[in-house]
């Protein structure tokens, strides 16, 4: 199953026709990507499934539907155990970036996730996912695919943020404030996160 974000509502993409009776399913060449979007955009659509009985052709007829990018990113952590977050857009996100020409994917992780913050030092611990979301740009509706990785890094020195790219502000977060973060971040960051940031803590809840 994949999950393509338009303005944080997934369009679900599954093998299967019916996946719930809230969801409007549709096959997936007959899909008409745009006027979907549209839809989701103007709160006319919450629940859609486009599906496909063939899982690996899924992304194939993705990239035929929308103009395909690739991004890169990292979920980086320190010593601490803390977490490292950009807020852009008001909201608090993750480094992130495109994949330049000849570039791995790895490679493209790293780099933007030290331009992006100043970080150093930083190294890949493993593959977490690939994620999907619609964004707009110079007027016409764009696929983004990003490649992310569980990073790590010793480097205790100034965060500096790139200001040419947005971002306000670099901070390392712990538990407590990655879930208060998570709170005003994107549904495709959350898919990165363990269960237990997306839980809020007992002492935070009311009697």
């Amino acid at each position: 199953m994949y999950k393509v974000f338009v303005k944080d509502i997934p369009i679900i993409l599954s093998t299967e026709k019916n996946i719930g009776s809230l969801y409007t399913s549709i096959p997936l060449k007959l899909a008409r990507f745009k006027k979907l979007i549209r839809k989701i955009n103007d709160g006319q659509l919450v629940y859609v499934n486009l599906y496909h009985k063939n899982e690996e052709k899924i992304e194939k007829f993705l990239r035929k539907k929308l103009p395909f990018v690739e991004a890169a990113g990292g979920l980086v952590y320190n010593q601490k155990k803390e977490i490292l977050f950009i807020h852009r857009n008001d909201r608090w996100d993750l480094p992130k970036g495109h994949i330049e020409k000849g570039e791995s994917y790895e490679t493209a992780a790293v780099r933007e996730v030290e331009e992006e913050t100043g970080l150093k030092n930083v190294v890949i611990k493993k593959f977490i996912t690939k994620t999907y979301h619609v964004f707009k740009r110079n007027g016409k509706f764009k696929l983004k695919a990003t490649y992310w990785y569980e990073m790590y890094t010793d480097y205790d020195g100034e965060l500096i943020p790139q200001k040419n790219e947005g971002i306000k502000k670099v901070r390392w977060k712990n538990f407590e404030k990655t879930q208060k973060a998570l709170k005003d971040s994107y549904e495709n960051i959350k898919l990165l996160f363990p269960k237990e940031y997306l839980t809020t803590h007992p002492n935070d809840r009311v009697a």
